[in-house]
């Protein structure tokens, strides 16, 4: 069973839907730093929401170069779903109406639900057991902390942030929903060669990776050496697959969170504004 035959968190339903169905564009997401558009994807009775970023709307990046940044969010969701922890919403490169482009599955978030994993706080308003990330001033002399539940679905997201080298996690692309679950979003700027980790996530840096985790990720190591690497192969450059080979072994090998560079400006560890 390949990822789009019913793999992933979508039935095979949503995939057909996704991958076949007649996409109707609602409007513009204005606030995206690339042409996005909430589209519903029709097969037959089924009508899934879907984001459509067509590749032809991707603002070039000096720092990116190679390939596309929807082949990056698929790779990313093809990574996700050989985890197994189906983390990243279900991702498909298909034909558009502005032409070839990423289509993922929209995912209604629970607001409340977020409030309860991120956040930015006085400190002695600070919630008992979460990780600090960074502390801050604001303009009006103000001390305040950016940071996070110590939750086990944060955790999964930070290690699999490291697997894809991920440049920009905000608190914004992390949706939890209703149901629990949670999910990240925006992989466009994934999967370099070079380091580029920025994330809001830092809250465990130097601790111990759970072993179940780099079970997980010595599966994803194994599965790079056969056909999975191949069909990844075919939407990231060979550099930046070596590349993730190279980054699964340094965690196998030093199985801890890192710690970040201290910081901000251009080369921070952390994304800002962090929402």
């Amino acid at each position: 069973m390949t990822h789009d035959e019913g793999s992933g968190n979508a039935d095979g339903e949503v995939q057909k839907s996704l991958r076949d169905g007649t996409l109707t564009v609602l409007g513009q997401l204005r606030a995206a730093s690339n042409a996005s558009f909430l589209c519903d994807a029709e097969w037959g009775a089924a009508v899934v929401r879907c984001i459509y970023k067509p590749i032809r709307g991707e603002r070039p990046l000096w720092d990116f170069p190679d390939g596309t940044l929807a082949a990056r969010e698929r790779a990313a969701y093809e990574v996700s779903a050989e985890l197994g922890w189906h983390i990243v919403p279900t991702t498909l490169l298909r034909d558009g109406p502005f032409g070839p482009g990423m289509v993922q599955e929209w995912i209604t978030e629970d607001e409340s639900r977020g409030a309860d994993l991120l956040g930015v706080f006085e400190p002695a308003a600070l919630p008992s057991g979460w990780l600090p990330v960074l502390r801050a001033v604001t303009e009006d002399d103000a001390e305040v902390i950016l940071a996070h539940a110590d939750d086990e679905r944060l955790a999964r997201l930070a290690v699999f942030d490291l697997i894809v080298n991920n440049a920009d996690r905000k608190g914004g692309h992390i949706l939890a929903t209703s149901d629990g679950a949670l999910f990240g979003i925006d992989h466009g700027i994934c999967l370099h060669q070079e380091d580029k980790l920025r994330t809001v996530l830092w809250g465990w840096a130097g601790r111990e990776i759970p072993d179940a985790l780099l079970a997980d990720v010595k599966r994803l190591g194994m599965a790079l050496t056969g056909d999975f690497g191949a069909e990844l192969s075919t939407l990231i450059s060979p550099k930046e697959l070596g590349a993730v080979q190279q980054r699964i072994q340094r965690i196998l090998d030093t199985p801890r969170f890192p710690r970040p560079l201290s910081g901000l400006g251009p080369m921070s560890p952390i994304p800002w504004p962090p929402f």
